[in-house]
């Protein structure tokens, strides 16, 4: 499905006016998830940032930016994305693709146009919903396993407790003042996706048929356009 589902997995928001370059310092290669996720050990001030980190991303309301889709082949995608939370998003591909994916609050369907059909998930399924849940939670079902800070970003790796296996989610942050840069997905077969946003825009009120999944196959397409 040419990663619409390591996209998803990879699930938690964006912004940036534009896109940071972190050249300067080498980020460790994440590891497969272990059968059982180890917690990482945080200090009192990492705890604070944890605690800082969970309060930014739920006051993340509603938000529309351009992103690039960057894999571990070399494959890029570019393409726009609308959230508003909780529980609806809209991710369209730029042309030539014509993949889309619309969670409408409580469905996620990803239609895949090379194949000429859909696929629909629970909106609850593991981590593709985490950074659509009402009340966002960096702890109970799911566990931070690395927390690294850098002079100008934080980075902080998640793993589902109940699913470790289902992939490795990896929020970059820069810092002071507190935004989502990026994030970083590690799948169950060992291969890495990253998204980075550009041009976000919060606070952005959406047309009410945005979140709403309409089939090419009707003939009524309203997904080639960016949200």
């Amino acid at each position: 499905m040419k990663q619409i589902r390591p996209f998803l997995l990879a699930l938690s928001l964006f912004l940036a006016l534009t896109l940071p370059v972190w050249a300067e310092e080498p980020t460790p290669a994440p590891s497969p998830a272990p059968d059982k996720p180890i917690a990482a050990k945080l200090s009192a001030k990492e705890k604070a940032d944890v605690d800082r980190i969970e309060a930014y991303l739920n006051d993340f309301k509603s938000v529309s930016a351009h992103f690039m889709q960057v894999s571990d082949s070399g494959n890029l995608r570019h393409g726009s994305i609308a959230i508003q939370r909780p529980g609806k998003m809209r991710v369209v591909y730029d042309a030539p693709d014509k993949d889309f994916i619309v969670a409408d609050g409580s469905r996620l369907t990803l239609w895949d146009d090379e194949m000429g059909q859909q696929t629909t998930l629970a909106l609850d399924e593991g981590m593709a919903s985490f950074i659509l849940r009402e009340n966002i939670k960096l702890s109970g079902d799911v566990i931070v396993t690395r927390f690294v800070r850098y002079p100008a970003k934080i980075e902080v790796s998640l793993v589902s407790v109940k699913e470790p296996h289902e992939g490795e989610l990896t929020f970059i942050f820069e810092d002071k003042p507190l935004k989502l840069r990026q994030w970083r997905i590690l799948d169950a077969q060992g291969h890495t996706t990253g998204v980075n946003f550009e041009n976000a825009s919060e606070g952005v009120e959406f047309p009410e048929d945005t979140f709403v999944f309409i089939s090419p196959k009707l003939g009524k397409n309203k997904d080639s356009n960016a949200p």
